[in-house]
């Protein structure tokens, strides 16, 4: 890909952001094709060395707050006539409660999935104080004379901190894979927002 296909293509891709966000990141860009040409590459192979255009548009949306690019996105075109702000404010009890309503469910199940995690967490934190208590019942055991409960307790104590171990590995991992999810719902709204041109 030579260097004006390339930045023909990011500008496309990052329409939606606002005008200035494009023409600051397409000059960067195009600086880093320029000093890697200068330092002897060819035009392709300095393009190449950048990464994708897509790789490039999911880093900066990466950086850009979704706040921003909604405001871009929402921003009139022009003014609002006095019967659409009419209609807006008539329908408000309609359209408001109803969007409310849906962040408010949104973030009912995001809630709920971390609710899931923690469960995890505490079921791993009782199986490690179950073993602890099995410990503790094997000293208890051959305090008392009983070798074969203290035998049993060991067992019991083995068999808890295994499943606490396995449980904890479980919930960092699931944990991990909360938060990643998370950033590419994220990364995927903040992509709807740009790169449709008009």
């Amino acid at each position: 890909m030579n260097r004006e296909k390339f930045i023909s293509e990011l500008r496309e891709k990052l329409y939606g952001l606002s005008q200035s966000d494009i023409d600051e990141r397409v000059e960067f860009y195009s600086e880093m094709i320029n000093d890697r040409m200068e330092d002897g590459l060819s035009e392709e192979e300095a393009v190449a060395e950048i990464g994708s255009v897509d790789g490039i548009v999911e880093q900066i949306m990466s950086e850009i707050p979704i706040t921003a690019l909604v405001k871009e996105k929402v921003k009139p075109k022009r003014k609002l006539k006095a019967w659409e702000i009419v209609l807006l404010v008539l329908g408000s009890p309609v359209w408001l409660p109803l969007a409310a309503s849906a962040v408010v469910v949104l973030l009912s199940l995001y809630i709920v999935v971390w609710a899931v995690v923690i469960c995890f967490y505490a079921v791993a934190a009782a199986l490690a104080g179950s073993a602890l208590g099995c410990i503790v019942g094997i000293f208890a055991y051959l305090r008392m004379g009983r070798p074969a409960q203290a035998l049993f307790a060991g067992g019991a104590a083995v068999l808890c901190a295994g499943l606490a171990i396995l449980m904890f590995v479980f919930c960092v991992w699931l944990s991990k894979a909360v938060v990643k999810g998370t950033g590419k719902v994220l990364l995927g709204i903040k992509k709807s927002f740009v790169g449709k041109g008009e």
